[in-house]
């Protein structure tokens, strides 16, 4: 590991805002603030909104400045990325944004049931291999993990240059008839677009300088007790 990233490694964990639980704790307990992010973390009752896979947590900064009444929590294991929107958020005094560094297979064991009210997820690895579908962070056992501490009517966003991923998803909320509320396979030529949609993370940037189209799409989980992959999926 090179100079560089051991000293981001060493300024991440003397962030205020930056937690990183071991693998031990959460693999055998739950971790400390479950259920406790508002009272403890945040100091309020505001909902909590969840970037999954942050990286350099551009959305959830730029989510956190457009709403103040809302708390933001970006979720990621590479702290290198991490270490950039650590070091803004502290240096800027941005309240209402804090960073997660775990797996995400590990997220139930970091908050409670009806703790999450949204979760974005922007340009993740669609994991395109047919042995790896159910690694894709909209599969069947992401969103059932999801389920567990997502409110009954809270939204998730997926925000993507893979048309793959798109129809996939898209396939998924179809088979298990969850709630669609907006979807687009040509973001920038829809009339979707928006000033939240038109945030741009590092990947989103060069993915439109590569001119590839960005889909975006809206969904809940609603009361569906069992998700299921798709036919073509299973």
């Amino acid at each position: 590991m090179g100079k560089g990233k051991l000293q981001r490694f060493a300024e991440l964990s003397s962030y205020d805002k930056v937690f990183q639980p071991s693998f031990d704790e959460l693999l055998n307990a739950d971790f400390t603030y479950k259920g406790d992010w508002k009272n403890k973390v945040f100091k309020n009752n505001n909902p909590i909104v969840l970037e999954l896979g942050c990286g350099k947590g551009e959305y959830a900064i730029n989510l956190a400045q457009t709403f103040p009444e809302k708390n933001f929590l970006g979720v990621d294991i590479k702290g290198a990325r991490m270490w950039k929107g650590a070091k803004y958020v502290s240096e800027n005094k941005i309240n209402n944004v804090s960073f997660l560094r775990t797996f995400i297979e590990f997220t139930p064991s970091c908050f409670e049931k009806h703790e999450i009210d949204e979760i974005w997820i922007t340009f993740p690895d669609p994991q395109l291999k047919q042995r790896r579908a159910k690694k894709r962070l909209t599969s069947s056992v992401f969103l059932s993990k999801y389920k567990e501490f997502l409110v009954t009517n809270g939204t998730i966003h997926l925000k993507t240059d893979s048309r793959e991923l798109y129809d996939y998803t898209m396939a998924l909320i179809k088979h298990n008839n969850l709630p669609l509320f907006e979807h687009t396979h040509d973001l920038y030529s829809s009339t979707l677009v928006n000033e939240i949609l038109s945030i741009r993370t590092f990947y989103e940037t060069m993915f439109l300088n590569e001119n590839k189209k960005i889909t975006y799409i809206k969904f809940g989980l609603g009361k569906v007790e069992n998700i299921e992959e798709p036919p073509e999926e299973s």
